[in-house]
Order: structure tokens, then sequence, then C-alpha cells
């Protein structure tokens, strides 16, 4: 286990995330994990990784980040406005650094959430078989927070060798606009509104507002009209849920939701919309598109079938990596050189 990264900023919220940490919610335990797990994803398997490696989650504001070792990197998700040592750190392929290099991030361009994936993985101690930041219970990541200026993070050991200049195909990098439409499931409990309220939630346009977090997104606009009050016996809360409390507006369940709650869902965004949820800023434009369930399950297949196609025709370097390190006026310069198949 090496330190790869030095913490020099650490941005607006910066924070290690994985696939989530599942299992645990029958005990009350939130399943946290990456909000755009898509990207999460392609950063890991640009960089070698398993998917669902853990990797830093850079929400708006990016941080400063010093590397300290040769390594190789991947960020993915919004243009946060990146760069490498002054140059343009590109998005969704391989990239390779050196001890001494500095990433910064200059301002939010398109989306909310980037991911940078390290060879390796962040490797910060599991709990409850994640390494996911959950904030609000203070567990998992750098010890259950956010990112800080000093701070050290080790990868672990790399475990395929991606050649460097690997892209994802465009045709497979997702745009994240402000006006989003969202596909949805109507239910669990949609018959606890009126059909002129299931209508306004189908017809309207809704604003995210200032209120959204990791644990769900405010949204502002017509009011969804109840048909006999807003409580519910708690149930569960699946991910993307669409609970609508007693002022008609509607909130969406991400990432770090609580386990179980008492007011209506609506209905439930599909698997494959998630991800531009994850995306979305405060004043983006928000639509519901209702569909059935066999259709979002058939778009979750073609998503994943894609990208299975893809990753398994990724181009594979001989694993043979040359590390140079050479003085030159008493200062010390380190560099990589990998042969490609």
């Amino acid at each position: 286990m090496t330190d790869v990264l030095e913490v020099i900023t650490p941005g607006l919220l910066t924070t290690v995330q994985d696939r989530g940490r599942h299992g645990y919610q029958a005990f009350g335990m939130p399943v946290a994990g990456a909000m755009d797990e898509y990207a999460l994803r392609i950063a890991n398997i640009l960089v070698g990784n398993p998917a669902g490696a853990a990797a830093l989650e850079i929400t708006l504001l990016g941080p400063q980040l010093k590397v300290l070792s040769p390594t190789k990197l991947a960020l993915t998700g919004a243009d946060l406005g990146a760069e490498i040592n002054g140059q343009e750190f590109p998005r969704w392929q391989t990239v390779a650094v050196k001890s001494g290099d500095e990433i910064t991030f200059t301002a939010a361009k398109s989306g909310c959430r980037a991911y940078l994936a390290v060879a390796g993985g962040i490797n910060v101690p599991e709990v409850m078989g994640s390494r996911s930041t959950y904030l609000r219970g203070k567990i998992g990541g750098l010890d259950g927070r956010a990112l800080q200026a000093g701070d050290y993070l080790p990868a672990g050991s790399p475990t395929k060798n991606v050649p460097t200049g690997t892209e994802l195909p465009p045709a497979l990098q997702p745009a994240y606009p402000n006006q989003i439409t969202l596909r949805v499931i109507l239910g669990p409990q949609d018959d606890h509104f009126t059909t002129a309220g299931r209508d306004i939630f189908l017809n309207s346009e809704y604003t995210v507002t200032t209120e959204a977090d990791r644990m769900g997104y405010r949204l502002e606009g017509p009011k969804i009209e109840h048909a006999a009050g807003a409580d519910i016996i708690s149930d569960g809360i699946p991910l993307g849920a669409v609970q609508v409390p007693g002022h008609g507006l509607p909130i969406i369940m991400l990432a770090d939701r609580q386990t179980t709650g008492g007011y209506p869902k609506i209905a439930t965004v599909c698997s494959v919309d998630i991800m531009c949820m994850g995306q979305a800023k405060p004043g983006d434009k928000i639509r519901f598109e209702t569909i059935s369930r066999h259709e979002s399950i058939q778009l979750l297949k073609e998503q994943e079938a894609a990208l299975t196609k893809w990753a398994q025709s990724l181009p594979k370097a001989s694993g043979r990596i040359w590390h140079f390190r050479i003085g030159i006026g008493g200062q010390t310069f380190t560099a990589q050189v990998e042969e490609v198949q």
C-alpha cells in the first residue's frame, strides 16, 4: 500500500466512495456509495480496477491534489475544469501521471460530480464491507469525513495494466444537460394520490432547490395532491424513490437516504436514470415520464450489455512497466514507460 495523492486543498465536498454498503439496511444503515455509479464504474475500468473499487467523488468545486508516485488515473462524470500541471485533464480516458504532478479544478462546466479513480483503488479501511463515506454516520472513507488539507490517500496494488490513452467511446459518454427528463415507474404508493395529483406530477416541470445533497433532492414546482393524507406506515425506501410529504412537493431519495420513511412514494426513478440525478445541480429543471417495469429492465440490460462489450474489448498492456528515477542538479525526477501489445 503506497500513498499516491496528497490533498493540498479539499474542494467543496470530496469523499471516498465505492458502490455502497449493501446488506445492512435492515439494521438502519444507509447504503451510501457513489451518486453516479455509472461514472464511478467507468473510471475504475479505465485504470484496471474492479468496477466497484473506491475512488474520489468530487462535488462542484474540486480539490488540489499532488501526485506522490507514478500511477494511472481516470477522471469521469462532471466536467469541473480539471487540469494536470495547468493543462487539460482529459475525461473518460486512462492518463499516466508522475510524482510531483498537480491536479486542479477550475470551475464546473457541466454536471455536478466527477469521479477520480487511481490504479489499485483508494485503499482506506472497509467498514461493513465498503469503503464508502457515510457523512451523517461518520463512518467509512477517511475517518468518516470529507477530505481535508494534509490528507494522504493510499492505493492498493493494481490488478490490470490498461494502456495509457484508452478511452470510453463517445457514444457511451453521457451528457449532463440542465433540463432532465427522468423515467419513472409509478408506485409503490401512487394510489395515495388523486388522479389530478398524478397528472400534475407527470405533466409539470420542477426545479432542483438548494436543499439537494447526497441524501435526497427537494424539488420546487406544482403541488401534488394526496388522496387522503400524507402519512403511511413506515416502509423501506428504494434508491430513486420519489416521496411526497404533506406540503405536496416531491423529494427524490438518493445514495445516503434513510432506510425507511412514512411518506407515500408516488414513483421510483428507473436505474439507468439515477446517474442523471447524481449530476443535477440546484436550478436544474426536472420532468417525469412514466414507463413500465419491463421497459426499465430492458433499458438496464441494454446499458449493461454496451458497457460489458466495451470493457471486454479493451486493449491489454503486456504488464511490463519500467520505472526510471533520474537525478539532475540535486533534483530527482521519476517516470514510467509501458509496453503495449
